[in-house]
């Protein structure tokens, strides 16, 4: 009987510490914490997480390492193979303009050589195919003259001289001048400033050098004015310009055609 109100006893005590349990959760004291099993599976799978993103880095890390490896060799070659090239290129310059030079410098010894023959044949036939100067020319070095019958004032034959596109005689070195006296001239105009006061007459050799050779425009020539002309071959006189003498044009040659040089014609008119 006495076993029986122990057992009955301790049955009413555990379901009175329930309740008092259940009262304690209601009124908002703290409940005994979760079990820490689930905890350790998150921080387990955050720390694989972590070590997969690091490993992933790493990975990327090494192919960007490499390709960018790759990619420094490709342009070190390339940048070798530019500078290669802008070598060949500079060499290849510089061949062409030593070539280019020695061209000019044989297609001018070629005109020099074809003026000297070319003026030997003028020499033996004055006019010859070759010759730079209009027909009824005279050709010195490089100009071409030409002889007037006419008689005519000064401004009337530097007009004529004009129509020819060239100017009335100057001149102005030892060569020139030596030739024109080998032409033994008298009463020709020369192409001297009009002066306006009439002077003696200068010897050719001594003052050609510095007379007043024309180098303006003279369209406003009045009765007053004094024109020179080459006399008796090697003096130089002044008279009115309105007076009448002969003229002597000149203008610069034309170069001298290579081919029209070697090229000869045959006596019969064939080549």
């Amino acid at each position: 009987m006495s076993e029986e109100v122990t057992y009955a006893n301790l049955k009413f005590q555990d379901s009175s510490e329930i309740e008092h349990v259940q009262k304690f959760d209601q009124v908002g004291i703290k409940a005994p914490p979760a079990p820490f099993h689930g905890l350790r599976k998150r921080e387990l799978a955050l720390t694989l997480l972590c070590l997969l993103l690091v490993i992933g880095l790493g990975v990327l890390g090494s192919m960007f390492h490499l390709t960018l490896k790759r990619e420094m060799g490709k342009l070190k070659k390339l940048q070798n193979v530019k500078e290669e090239l802008q070598k060949n290129v500079s060499l290849q310059l510089m061949y062409n303009m030593d070539i280019c030079k020695k061209i000019r410098n044989i297609s001018t010894t070629l005109q020099e050589l074809a003026t000297k023959l070319c003026y030997e044949l003028y020499r033996k036939e004055p006019e010859h195919r070759c010759k730079p100067c209009p027909k009824r020319w005279m050709w010195h070095e490089d100009r071409c003259y030409k002889l007037s019958n006419n008689y005519d004032t000064w401004k009337n034959s530097d007009m004529t001289c004009s129509a020819y596109n060239a100017n009335l005689l100057k001149i102005k070195n030892k060569s020139v001048l030596e030739f024109i006296k080998s032409q033994k001239l008298h009463d020709y105009w020369l192409g001297l400033s009009p002066r306006k006061v009439n002077t003696k007459y200068e010897i050719l050799d001594e003052a050609f050098i510095s007379l007043d050779w024309l180098t303006r425009n003279t369209s406003d020539l009045n009765d007053g004015a004094y024109c020179g002309f080459i006399a008796y071959t090697n003096y130089v006189y002044y008279t009115s310009c309105t007076s009448g003498k002969y003229s002597v044009c000149e203008k610069l040659a034309n170069p001298v055609k290579i081919e029209s040089t070697l090229m000869n014609e045959e006596p019969d008119g064939r080549m």
